[in-house]
């Protein structure tokens, strides 16, 4: 959207939603390790943002509004699914289990690498997704989260050191 542009809900989402959603589902798809959820989270995020376009004080700061909503809800889905995780049965591995000793590729690497990405802290995994999949700056990252600065760089530099360690563990017990 233009800056200072005023446009109704419907334009400008319509818009926003042309330009940033594929982005903002590779940011939920990021953090939530699920396509369809990381859909479902974007989507609830502009309809959200559909109902209280009038009460949006600057509409320039509309997308960084809708990365914050993203980040929310994909935090709330988390803990949902936690939950559900906590109070599912436990069942045994499907028979069908690729064995253990199947060829590495780089969808194996991937993977390996989302879920190193998913065993790091909420702030460390969010941080980290803002910074390196959206290439968000600093001061975007503080803005979308609600941090300071100083907090973002800490958290990106702990991020990144902690991913190192874990791929280098898994690295070593032959995982990749």
């Amino acid at each position: 959207m233009r800056p200072g542009a005023t446009w109704d809900a419907d334009a400008a989402l319509e818009q926003l939603y042309a330009a940033h959603w594929r982005g903002l589902v590779r940011l939920g798809v990021l953090l939530l390790r699920d396509q369809g959820a990381a859909e479902e989270v974007v989507q609830d995020a502009f309809v959200a943002m559909h109902g209280r376009w009038s009460k949006l004080r600057d509409p320039d700061k509309a997308l960084a509004y809708l990365r914050q909503s993203v980040v929310n809800r994909s935090r709330s889905a988390l803990r949902h699914r936690g939950v559900v995780e906590r109070h599912a049965v436990r069942q045994s591995p499907p028979a069908d289990a690729a064995p253990a000793d199947a060829g590495l590729d780089a969808s194996t690497r991937r993977e390996a690498v989302l879920d190193a990405v998913r065993a790091l802290p909420d702030r460390q995994r969010e941080v980290l997704a803002l910074r390196y999949y959206l290439d968000l700056s600093e001061a975007e990252i503080a803005e979308t989260l609600g941090i300071a600065r100083g907090s973002v760089k800490a958290h990106a530099s702990r991020g990144a050191a902690a991913l190192r360690t874990l791929l280098a563990d898994q690295h070593d017990e032959g995982d990749l």
